[in-house]
């Protein structure tokens, strides 16, 4: 392994932070009492502004034009095709750079598996691809994942969510929830039951479907604020008779389960990335604030348990960053995926973001509690993403069985 970054990521980072410094930045700046004061920023039933969504939509498409919102797509669809490595430094600037920005993340670069040029649209047919994905790579539509329910959320193959064949349609009845961006999104990668034998025996039986959630019959319910926020992106959906043609079946019948799996496992990568970025922002504030805040006569960087506080964050830092770029490696350099090592990163990494912030808080004092720093809203953000794309827990027990099989490799 080189440990150097690569002379083309390097690029594409200082190009990135271009970007954002002369064209995201100052659009937050002329808007930062609507993006910044969530009554302003939040309606009543807890979706974003109007104004927000349109400047949203204003950088998505700039980014686009600047080919960064598409650089992870593949090349089939229009994308720039880059792995999983340059997407890993990528997220890791952005974290570390520009934590908490309300038109930074998930805009400038989608999410890698929930919208824009996701790799389950591969799965797509041709004439649809000719239809949708233009729109999609430009930054002007967007996409939600429907496969989370009520009752399946690490179990995904728990879902009861049915489609029944009528003629050369598909008709859909259920319920989704957690689904993020729903509320907004123009289109969705609808996960259904058309097999219930083989989903019993997990062997299949869940197909994906492309829906366009202006049709009859695909209802966004309503937002679930999530924690300290007056809003959010989180949705539930009912599902009441949707009729999809067949031709809007992504990949193969019954098929479905693979596409959402490796949809993400991208995610959880680029979402270890940004943890790892933004913890290496809050110890840099740690640092800081520990060389100017005297308590006894000295500056609180002279007492020892400072000095270990410190140095638990740096060495929570290093070694999630360190099995990131391994895992990354591993991923681009082997034709298996390295399950045991995405589930690792991904539960070390939101762990470590966790730790990090709850020590530079302590740190700070009460200057950490306020809202002025932003080191609360990082640490409520390392909570939450324990939880999304497999809780910690989850990922525990997919080590484990790795580990039982006989994969004891590192």
């Amino acid at each position: 392994m080189d440990f150097n970054m690569p002379e083309e990521t390097q690029e594409i980072i200082n190009g990135i932070k271009q970007f954002i410094n002369k064209v995201v930045i100052p659009l937050e700046e002329e808007n930062r009492d609507l993006l910044y004061n969530e009554r302003k920023y939040y309606l009543e039933d807890g979706r974003r502004h109007p104004k927000v969504e349109e400047l949203r939509r204003i950088v998505r498409k700039e980014s686009a034009k600047a080919g960064f919102y598409t650089m992870f797509g593949a090349e089939e669809l229009g994308g720039g095709g880059f792995g999983p490595l340059t997407a890993l430094l990528v997220n890791e600037a952005i974290g570390k750079h520009y934590p908490h920005r309300k038109l930074i993340e998930h805009v400038v670069i989608p999410s890698p598996f929930t919208n824009g040029l996701t790799p389950v649209l591969n799965g797509l047919k041709q004439e649809l691809k000719d239809k949708y994905i233009e729109g999609i790579g430009s930054g002007e539509k967007t996409l939600c994942f429907g496969l989370t329910e009520p009752d399946a959320g690490s179990d995904v193959w728990g879902i009861k969510t049915r489609a029944v064949k009528d003629g050369n349609e598909w008709v859909l009845n259920g319920t989704k929830q957690w689904i993020s961006h729903a509320h907004y999104a123009d289109y969705c990668m609808l996960f259904a039951v058309t097999n219930p034998e083989l989903q019993a025996k997990r062997k299949g039986g869940i197909t994906c479907f492309f829906v366009e959630t202006k049709l009859e019959g695909f209802n966004v319910d309503s937002v679930i604020p999530v924690m300290g926020s007056l809003g959010g992106d989180a949705t539930i959906i009912s599902i009441d008779n949707l009729r999809i043609p067949e031709e809007n079946i992504i990949g193969e019948l019954d098929q479905g389960f693979g596409k959402a799996m490796n949809g993400i496992n991208n995610g959880r990568l680029g979402m270890s990335g940004k943890c790892i970025g933004s913890a290496q922002w809050a110890l840099q504030k740690a640092v800081e604030y520990s060389k100017i805040r005297k308590t006894f006569g000295k500056t609180l960087s002279e007492h020892q348990t400072i000095q270990n506080m410190l140095a638990e964050c740096a060495l929570d830092i290093y070694a999630a960053r360190n099995m990131a770029l391994n895992c990354a490696w591993k991923i681009e350099n082997s034709t298996k995926t390295p399950t045991k090592e995405i589930s690792m990163v991904k539960a070390f990494c939101t762990e470590m973001m966790g730790r990090v912030y709850d020590r530079a808080i302590q740190i700070h004092g009460g200057m950490g509690l306020s809202n002025e720093l932003g080191l609360e809203e990082g640490y409520r953000n390392a909570r939450l993403v324990r939880i999304p794309d497999g809780t910690s827990e989850i990922h525990r027990r997919t080590i484990a069985r790795s580990l039982l099989k006989g994969d004891l490799s590192f």
